[in-house]
This record gives structure tokens, C-alpha cells and sequence, in this order.
């Protein structure tokens, strides 16, 4: 693989302008597609198979597809001491519901005093009126919402509270927002300092937005052809934002030191994608096998979602070994800080350094120790650090495990839903509290009892008399047939709200206790129950894939460092990592603990489908920065140094560049936090967190603490897997033997800058 990825590098910046215009035009044709190809997205959840699903299927059947446009309710409340049926009220509900038919786009709205479909609360002070939409709620304008706000706004002078709430008023994910922008601006602070040059700084900047933008875009061209989630574009992006600025990262760290240690331009980025590329390919592919195989729990919209984030990150693998080296060539010694212009490296370091990419433990170089002077003034921090970790190993190792052991602690009292809660301060939020103060919390989302058959007429009157027998039923209402009789559905008010495990029990109840009959079958279905279905599922499936991940982990680092206790380290880190990351969240987006400082907007259980996600994310990038770290270490004890000083030496070469990458890692996420929409704050807190967990508790104290504790045996391999093959993830036989580039592959002389 090396081999190929440095021909790869070498024609890539031998041919930069039309490698550059190549890129150039696949933006611009994407964008095209996204501007002229895409769809509408999907807002719901649900899974083929189960019984809530199906039954909305046959709902759909036997009564018509009345859920096919978006909806927003418009509640209304009497000023204290009156009620809204009052004479002097009623004119005005009828003033804003004639008000509210006329808005643009509406399909119409109902109005809560007909007699014949009444909409007030017992006690007459509040009533609400639906507007209905003929199009699904991610295609309602902005212009569409901000005419229902000026209605509010003009309804709210009659006197009467009006609030609304419904579909229609979420606002889809957005791209290329401040989130974006926050975090790209932190990257660039970042990457300017790392490299002490802007022109770097801006190059590894630009080739990732370059291809996160043709993964967005083609993502959202995707939506003219299939039905995605409307999260999808959004994570993509954050997602391959985050890994594109760190992979290119890698490649131009180790051309600068190919540069500084005196090899031409066009071989210097050659030599870079044939060893940091060769390590940028393995972790994107770590990172693509984690995210694909969210397809194996067998939940069809967290497959797409899983495979569209995977391809945006084979697009950002594919950048950083083609892209990158062009722009380099183009670039040249500007790529190093003003002072190193034409310098060479002192002929002690004028070796094939391996800062910026992985090691492999038989990597061709000098002793260990002269590795470990073959770094840049300015890291006695770093090396300290190192040495204060290993010596006091047993401390280090206990306060690491201790801290994120009790941050995790919130994650076993973690609850998730597929309902969302809105905002609080919201017009949402306090139309959702008139609801369910005047009209009971179950009001909002009733279950629906679906009678199938030809038999269901008789069925469905005794089905209604025993579902209201049943505990926090607050209402079932008599049965409704379709127009020939083959169906007949029963509302259900439960007295709890959505997330109540009271709602989760009924729905269970009813399952179990109303039994089928001769020709006409029981379901139970509606939002409640496709969120309750979808929410068990996706808990069920947690476990399968984190066993699932953990194992491919262990793999991995089997093969990588070719050891037993390497790898248990490694993935004891990884469970580390997520349990504190999912602690953290619930204590921020479930108990609300310093809610407001993140802009958390609701607390409330968790979005189902994140805490999936965030594993699948998590465990690619926790592994790159493992098998980064500690290859540098296995290295330098392959070359005879003790295990203290290899940990040391690997650690002095390599923290710095985990640093700089997991800074940008929590920047680019972090920036999602609070102006991010309510399904992505808790999926980029939890990455955000995360990455700093792993990056800065487990890899620089936890990692090397555990491994000095080991000694010689960390790197232990019983004789029976000595047969395993030995993965070169940086491309050590370019290292043994270097290719030549023009006849002369090491030759001091350089290629003019942005030749």
C-alpha cells in the first residue's frame, strides 16, 4: 500500500493543476446537483416490521394517508376569569382562525368552536385550531414560518394567549450556519499556531472544506433520488469537517519534516502520502468500517445515515492523498515557517522522521534515542509530562480512571425517546404547556388502536370498553369505521405524557391484554408508540454493536502492535471513553446541569439514535489517536530503548500532534453545541466531550500510565499468534527503501516554491 499511495502522491503533485482543476469541477457538479436534484427530507422514525409501522401502513390503506402534510397548533387561552367561549371571546377566535386559513401556503384551518368538531379544554379556557399544509414539514419556507409568527404576534393583541406548536415550525438542519463557521475560524487559530505559517494553515483548511463540500452536496443531491433524514447532511458535514482538517494535518506535518530534512518538493510530498497517507488511510478506513456498520443492527434510516457519513469520510481520505500533495507542490517551502525557508534540518535529524502519521514498530531509523532528539525546540512540557505520568504511574493511572469513572456515573440513569422536547422559552415550549396543563399531557400524542378485518366493526366496540378499563387511560374514545368496514381505529388519551414510563407501560398493557378475534387484528400505533418501538430497538441494538466495535477494536490493535495487553488497554480506554461521554450528556441534556451554558435548549431523555451514532463516531477516532500514540512508543522499544523511555520517546513525538487534532476534533464539534438544531446538540456534546476525554485523559495519562505499569510484558504475543501478519500502517519499506523520485530520492536540492 505504501508503494501505491506514493505513486499516488507523486503524480498527484506532478500533475497538480489538473489533479486541482479535477477536484474543482467535482464541486462545482455537486453543488449543481444540490442545487438543481434535491428533495424533500424525512423528520420521522421508524423501522419496517413492527407493529406500530405496520399498522400505520394499513392506516394509510383503510382511511386515507391523512398525515401527508405538516401541521401547526395554534393554542389559545382566555385572560384569567374568563373562559374562551365567552361571547366576548368567541369573535375573536374566530377573527384568528379566519386569520389563519389565509396564511401562505395553508391548506386551511379548523376551528375549535364548531359544534360539530369541537377543540376546548373541560374547564373552556383554552382551545387550539390546526393549520394544515399540503407539502411535509422540511419543505415549509422560512417565508411560510415567519408569516405564522407575524400571526401570532397579531393574534396576541386581541388579548387572548396564542402560542403554537407542530412540525411545521422546526426549522430543518441547516448547512454552511455559524456552527460551521465557529468551527473553522477555532481550526484555523489552531492549525496557524501548530504550523506557524497561514499559507499552511489555509491550505489544510481549504482541501477539507473542498471535500467536505462535495460530500454535503452530494448528500443532499441524494435527496432527489431517496428519502434521508434530515440530520443526515448535517452530521455528514460535522463529521468530515472534523477528520478532513485532521488527515490533511497529518500529511503536511510530515511533508514539512521531509522538507526540513532536505528532500525536493515533489518527493518530499510524495514520501508524505506514501507513509502519513498510508496512515490516513487506515484510520479513515477504521473510521468507515465503524460507521457502515451501523447497517448491521438492520434500522434502515441509521444505515443511510452511518453509510452517508462513511462516504463523506472516504472523500476526505481521498483529498488528503490527492488534493493535499497538488496544493503542496503548489505551495512548495512556503509551507514551513518563514525562518526555515532553505534551511536544512541539522544532519543528526536529517532522517526519515515519522512525526504525523503512525509508526510501525519495524520502522528503519536510527536509535531511540537520537529519535527522541529529533524533535523541534520548545516540548520540555511534553517530555515533563511524560516522565511525571510514568513515574508516578499507579497515582496517575487511579486519578485518570477515578475522574472519568465518576463522570460516567449519570450514563446508568440514562433514559431515550424519539420524542422531542421544544426549547424552553420557545413558542413551542409554552404551547406544549398550555396543552398539557388545560388539556392532560396525553392530549398531544394519542395512541391509536387499529381494528383490521372484516370483522373489525364488532370487535372494536369491545376493544374500547376493556382499553378504558386499562390504568393511565385518560380517555377512549368510541371507535370509528372506514367507509366499508374493514377497519375501524380507537383514540386512545393516555393521562401521562410521551416520555412517562406510565405511556410505555399502557402501550405494553394493551398489547398484551386486548386480545384478536375471528377476522379482526389488535394494533397499537401512533407517534407514541412508533417512538416507544423505535426507541426499544435501537436500545436492544446498542449492546450487539458496541460488542460488535469493541471486538474490531481489539483486532486492530492486535495486528498494529502485534500484543494481547496493548489492546486491552486500548479498548479499556475506549469503554472509558464512551461511558464518561454518555455521562456527560445526560447530566447536561437529561438532569440539565449547566443546560444554559451550552445552549442545551430542552433537557429531557436523550434522542434514541444518538447514543449509536456517537459510539460508532467515537470508536474510529479514539482508535487513530491510540494506535497513533502508541506506535511511536512500540517503535522506540523496538529499537532496544527500556519500556519507560520508549513510552517517553514515543510520547514526546507524537503528543503534539494528537493534541493539535483532537483540539480541532472538539472545536469543530463543540461549534455544533449551541446553535446546532435539538437532534445534532447532544450527538456533537457527546463528541466534543468525548474526543477530549480520550485524547487528553485516557491517551496522555491513562495510555502511558497503564503501559509503564506493564513493562516488557505490554508488548507480549503467545508463540500460537505469531502467525498473525504484521500491518505496516506508515509505510516502513519506503522508509528501508526509498524510491527515487526524478533519480535522485533524497537529493538536498529543492524544487523552486510553488513550482
Amino acid at each position: 500500500m505504501a508503494t501505491l499511495l506514493h505513486r499516488l502522491g507523486l503524480a498527484s503533485v506532478r500533475h497538480r493543476i489538473l489533479v486541482t482543476i479535477a477536484w474543482l469541477v467535482a464541486l462545482a457538479a455537486v453543488a449543481v446537483g444540490a442545487g438543481t436534484l434535491s428533495g424533500a427530507t424525512a423528520n420521522s422514525f421508524s423501522i419496517p416490521g413492527q407493529e406500530s409501522t405496520t399498522a400505520l401502513s394499513l392506516m394509510k390503506e383503510r382511511f386515507g394517508d391523512a398525515s401527508a402534510g405538516a401541521t401547526v397548533q395554534v393554542v389559545l387561552e382566555a385572560p384569567a376569569g374568563q373562559k374562551i367561549t365567552d361571547p366576548a371571546n368567541a369573535p375573536k377566535v374566530a377573527q384568528i382562525v379566519a386569520a389563519l386559513g389565509k396564511l401562505p401556503g395553508a391548506a386551511g384551518a379548523t376551528n375549535p368552536l364548531d359544534p360539530k368538531a369541537p377543540a376546548v379544554s373541560r374547564d373552556q379556557i383554552a382551545a387550539y385550531s390546526s393549520v394544515t399544509y399540503p407539502v411535509q414539514p422540511s419543505e415549509v419556507t422560512d417565508e411560510q414560518r415567519d408569516a405564522i409568527n407575524v400571526a401570532l404576534t397579531q393574534a396576541r393583541t386581541t388579548g387572548l394567549t396564542v402560542e403554537a406548536r407542530g412540525e411545521a415550525l422546526s426549522n430543518p438542519a441547516d448547512i454552511g450556519g455559524a456552527s460551521e463557521i465557529l468551527g473553522v475560524v477555532v481550526a484555523l487559530i489552531v492549525l496557524a499556531l501548530t504550523y506557524g505559517s497561514l499559507i499552511a494553515a489555509g491550505m489544510n483548511l481549504l482541501t477539507a472544506i473542498v471535500g467536505v463540500g462535495i460530500g454535503a452536496a452530494g448528500i443532499v443531491t441524494l435527496t432527489g433520488f431517496t428519502e434521508l433524514q434530515s440530520t443526515t447532511p448535517i452530521l455528514a458535514v460535522m463529521l468530515g469537517l472534523a477528520v478532513g482538517i485532521d488527515y490533511a494535518l497529518f500529511i503536511v506535518t510530515r511533508f514539512r519534516h521531509e522538507l526540513r530534512r532536505g528532500l525536493p518538493v515533489d518527493a518530499a510530498a510524495a514520501m508524505s502520502v506514501g507513509t502519513a497517507g498510508a496512515a490516513v488511510v487506515t484510520a479513515g478506513l477504521t473510521v468507515v468500517i465503524a460507521l457502515a456498520g451501523l447497517s448491521v443492527v438492520g434500522i434502515p434510516f441509521l444505515s443511510e445515515m452511518g453509510i452517508a457519513a462513511a462516504a463523506t469520510i472516504v472523500i476526505a481520505v481521498l483529498v488528503a492523498i490527492t488534493l493535499v500533495p497538488a496544493i503542496l507542490g503548489f505551495i512548495g517551502e512556503r509551507a514551513l515557517p518563514r525562518k526555515l525557508r532553505g534551511t536544512p534540518a541539522p544532519a543528526a535529524t536529517a532522517r526519515p522522521a515519522s512525526v504525523g502519521a503512525y509508526a510501525p514498530a519495524h520502522a528503519a531509523a536510527s536509535s531511540a534515542a537520537t529519535a527522541a532528539d529529533d524533535l523541534p525546540v520548545g516540548r520540555g512540557f511534553i517530555r515533563g509530562w511524560a516522565r511525571l505520568v510514568t513515574e508516578q504511574r499507579w497515582l496517575s493511572l487511579i486519578v485518570a480512571v477515578a475522574a472519568l469513572a465518576v463522570i460516567a456515573v449519570p450514563f446508568f440513569s440514562m433514559k431515550t425517546t424519539l420524542a422531542q422536547r421544544a426549547a424552553e422559552g420557545t413558542t413551542q415550549a409554552r404551547a406544549q404547556a398550555i396543552i398539557d396543563s388545560r388539556f392532560g399531557p396525553g392530549v398531544s400524542t394519542p395512541l391509536l388502536v387499529l381494528i383490521d378485518g372484516p370483522k373489525s366493526a364488532g370487535h372494536a366496540t369491545g376493544v374500547q370498553k376493556q382499553v378504558a378499563t386499562l390504568p393511565d387511560v385518560a380517555m377512549a374514545l368510541p371507535a370509528r369505521p372506514n367507509r366499508d368496514g374493514s377497519a375501524a381505529l380507537i383514540t386512545i388519551i393516555p393521562a401521562s405524557g410521551p416520555e412517562d414510563q406510565k405511556t410505555v407501560d399502557l402501550v405494553h398493557a394493551i398489547r398484551d391484554r386486548v386480545a384478536d378475534a375471528d377476522g379482526a387484528k389488535v394494533y397499537v400505533t401512533g407517534n407514541t408508540a412508533v417512538s416507544i418501538d423505535v426507541s426499544q430497538k435501537l436500545n436492544d441494538a446498542l449492546p450487539v454493536y458496541l460488542g460488535l466495535v469493541v471486538g474490531l477494536a481489539f483486532v486492530l490493535l492486535v495486528l498494529v502492535f502485534r500484543s494481547l495487553l496493548v489492546p486491552v488497554v486500548g479498548v479499556l480506554g475506549f469503554l472509558l471513553t464512551i461511558g464518561a461521554a454518555f455521562g456527560a450528556t445526560v447530566a447536561v441534556f437529561q438532569w440539565g446541569w449547566a443546560a444554559d451554558a451550552v445552549n442545551a435548549g430542552s433537557t429531557g431523555p436523550i434522542l434514541s439514535l444518538a447514543p449509536i451514532i456517537i459510539v460508532g463516531i467515537l470508536f474510529g477516532l479514539a482508535m487513530d489517536y491510540q494506535v497513533f500514540l502508541v506506535s511511536r512508543m512500540h517503535e522506540a522499544h523496538a529499537h532496544g530503548a527500556a519500556p519507560q523511555h520508549a513510552i517517553v520517546t514515543g510520547f514526546r513525538q507524537a503528543a503534539p500532534v494528537v493534541i493539535a487534532a483532537a483540539t480541532i476534533m472538539f472545536a469543530v464539534f463543540a461549534a455544533f453545541v449551541p446553535e446546532g438544531n435539538d437532534t445534532i446538540k447532544p450527538i456533537a456534546f457527546a463528541l466534543a466531550v468525548g474526543i477530549a476525554f480520550d485524547a487528553f485523559i485516557v491517551r496522555m495519562i491513562a495510555v502511558p500510565a497503564a503501559l509503564a505499569l506493564l513493562g516488557r510484558s505490554a508488548w507480549w504475543l503467545p508463540s500460537w499468534l505469531r502467525w498473525l501478519p504484521e500491518l505496516d500502517v506508515e509505510g516502513a519499506a519506503l522508509e528501508r527503501h526509498p524510491p527515487s523520485v526524478g533519480g535522485a530520492h533524497a537529493s538536498p536540492d529543492r524544487v523552486p516554491a510553488g513550482a
